[in-house]
């Protein structure tokens, strides 16, 4: 019980920061979407934190996500992929997931359509853009996203949300927030021309250490871990 109860209050401080970001931003806190990461997190405490009322939850890794989809098959969990998606792991996570948050190549986007054009279904997704500029980093670069919008707009099988970016150094507030907004920026322009079939309404951006200046900056969702469960010394 003690662990239920310092989750209820590490997600309540959350979602207060969520609110006061959000309306520092000129939004209603209901703007903004909290995607609660539960890669640290043992079954158990995901279970507590779905009895607490969050359900979008959030997997960097395929396999990790695929066993803790099976062990909460019971619960309805909206799943997001949040991190790199190997092209060979692509058949098994789709029907999984409610968003890919890393579509960051063509080659990717081509195999999800092409996975997704099987199963008859759509599947929403988010561009990755790499916004540090880190070559050992995944995403397109903006004048690659650009580009390739045309490309991306005739791939019948994805539905592309928005953007999604990750600031380039843990703790350096500042930069994240130059980042952030670099990345508003982007979206912005490339909403005034991107072909009809694509809509840039989402921006997925901000994990525990960031977040406030990322919903500042434009974040309509927030992909959050270590703020959830810290504190909590679970047993597995």
């Amino acid at each position: 019980m003690l662990h239920v109860n310092r989750l209820a209050e590490n997600l309540a401080h959350v979602k207060r920061r969520i609110a006061s970001a959000a309306l520092r931003s000129g939004r209603p806190p209901g703007a903004v979407k909290l995607v609660a990461v539960t890669k640290s997190a043992p079954v158990n405490v995901v279970h507590d934190l779905i009895a607490l009322g969050i359900y979008d939850l959030g997997e960097s890794r395929p396999q990790v996500l695929w066993n803790k989809a099976a062990a909460l098959a019971d619960q309805a969990v909206c799943w997001h992929l949040i991190g790199h998606l190997q092209r060979n792991k692509v058949q098994r996570t789709l029907p999984l997931v409610s968003m890919i948050h890393a579509g960051d190549s063509m080659r990717l986007l081509q195999a999800i359509d092409a996975a997704a054009a099987v199963d008859g279904r759509r599947v929403p997704l988010l561009l990755e853009i790499n916004i540090s500029g880190d070559a050992s980093k995944h995403g397109f670069t903006a004048a690659e996203v650009e580009r390739q919008l045309p490309a991306i707009a005739r791939l019948t099988h994805v539905e592309i949300r928005g953007l999604m970016g990750m600031a380039s150094r843990e703790g350096d507030l500042e930069q994240a927030r130059q980042e952030f907004s670099r990345l508003r920026q982007l979206r912005d322009r490339l909403q005034s021309s991107a072909p009809p079939e694509i809509a840039l309404e989402e921006l997925s951006m901000g994990m525990s250490g960031d977040f406030d200046v990322a919903i500042e900056a434009g974040a309509t969702i927030v992909r959050i871990g270590s703020a959830l469960f810290e504190g909590l010394n679970p047993e597995p």
